[in-house]
């Protein structure tokens, strides 16, 4: 099987990267979710419904719709708290790759563990920038909202095709393909993971900063 991939880039200041993040993992997640399953019998069953809210950004001129479970929302933003500790410890200007990563087991004889095969990858590159004062602050407010905007539509987009998914289980075979450990929904297995760059490419930096002077200037 191959694994599909799929790369997004941000460029955000410090105080803005949390919720640049959840926004895209949330966004995805919502469309790696169904509801719970629920068997009759071996081959037979129903699902439940994915409740959903809109989420408000302080930091960012942004709304977002995620997937209403708190379960999720809480080990979402636990990983994502752990890439911002990371990330600001890097140093004033940092770069980092948030990544998450579907697969789905295959069950392996004993004594051997189960191997869990990839099925699709997003990575997120995170770009961090200081930026000088509180207008150049507002204006980043206003066009990372933007770009995030243009991320979740390419985000939707990539999701429509008509690519692999894992094929709907039976009911012995169910954990190998969704997380059951939530009450109320149920994604695709799932993990999330991060890495850091300890210095900030100056093009990044000269872009946003660039982009901010430009609306100044208008």
């Amino acid at each position: 099987m191959n694994c599909r991939s799929e790369v997004l880039e941000v460029t955000v200041e410090a105080r803005q990267v949390e919720e640049a993040m959840l926004s895209l993992l949330h966004t995805i997640l919502l469309h790696r979710s169904s509801g719970k399953f629920h068997y009759k019998k071996e081959g037979t069953y129903s699902i439940g419904t994915v409740g959903t809210l809109d989420f408000d950004c302080d930091f960012i001129d942004f709304t977002f719709v995620r997937v209403s479970s708190e379960e999720l929302d809480r080990v979402i933003r636990k990983a994502v708290s752990e890439f911002k500790d990371a990330l600001s410890n890097s140093g004033s200007d940092g770069m980092g790759q948030i990544s998450l990563e579907f697969y789905q087991k295959k069950k392996s004889r004993w004594p051997f563990s189960d191997e869990c095969i990839p099925w699709e990858v997003w990575s997120i590159k995170v770009n961090v920038v200081n930026l000088a004062n509180e207008q150049e602050r507002q204006i980043c407010r206003e066009k990372v909202g933007e770009k995030l905007g243009e991320k979740v539509i390419n985000v939707v987009e990539v999701i429509n095709r008509h690519e692999y998914l894992p094929k709907m289980p039976t009911q012995s075979e169910v954990d190998n393909v969704f997380d059951t450990s939530l009450k109320d929904v149920q994604p695709y297995l799932y993990k999330i993971t991060f890495q850091i760059t300890d210095s900030l490419g100056t093009s990044v930096s000269t872009t946003m900063r660039r982009l901010i002077k430009d609306t100044l200037a208008l």
